[in-house]
């Protein structure tokens, strides 16, 4: 049995009541994935800009 089969049986088992409780949970979670993601892509936009503005890469890429 997977994990997911697993969630799947307990969220049956949940009582209607709470189930809003489950789905803000979720959403928070998934929330919290994107932003890591996008403080992941800043910062490495952060590190990489130094290289990205040398006179050098301009000359590297300036045929394209």
């Amino acid at each position: 049995m997977t994990k997911k089969d697993i969630l799947y049986k307990e969220i049956e088992a949940i009582p209607e009541n709470m189930l809003d409780e489950v789905l803000d949970f979720v959403e928070y979670l998934k929330l919290k994935v994107s932003k890591d993601k996008l403080e992941t892509t800043l910062l490495s936009e952060l590190a990489l800009k130094k290289d990205w503005l040398l006179p050098e890469e301009d000359e590297a890429w300036k045929n394209l």
